[in-house]
């Protein structure tokens, strides 16, 4: 036994005429374009109908509500993300995490330039070039005689 199934033998409709048919009913077209394809809907019923079926969608999709994300979206997703990782997302961070690196930064520059400081005013900082005693003389190079 077949089934009988009852099948309205639809145009096959072609991209350049949906194409055309979007940027018809966007209002991006302008002077001939617009006046062609004004033309060719209301001469051509491959074009009718595709234009009739495109207003519908439009209709159709201009009445649905947009979906509006709860309140507490956000911060239901990091704690179920927080709950599945066991922590290892949003656990504990570590203090260079906390900190921006142009604070580390600065305090590192600032702490070389005090020890910088403290040993170049030092008696015996190896910065320091002590001027009133002359620096020893140096030895004369050695010459290997034959």
């Amino acid at each position: 036994m077949t089934d009988a199934v009852t099948t309205e033998t639809e145009p096959e409709v072609d991209d350049e005429i949906i194409v055309a048919l979007s940027d018809y009913l966007d209002g991006a077209l302008t002077g001939d374009a617009k006046k062609d394809v004004e033309q060719k809907i209301a001469t051509d019923a491959t074009w009718k109908a595709a234009h009739a079926e495109m207003v519908e969608t439009r209709e159709a999709l201009s009445g649905l509500q947009k979906a509006r994300a709860p309140v507490t979206f956000a911060e239901d997703v990091t704690a179920t993300i927080h709950k599945r990782s066991a922590g290892r997302f949003f656990g504990r961070r570590t203090f260079g995490d906390r900190v921006p690196f142009t604070a580390i930064l600065v305090v590192a520059v600032l702490g070389l330039a005090a020890i910088g400081y403290v040993m170049y005013s030092s008696q015996t900082g190896s910065l320091k070039v002590d001027k009133s005693h002359p620096a020893p003389p140096t030895p004369p190079p050695v010459v290997d005689q034959p």
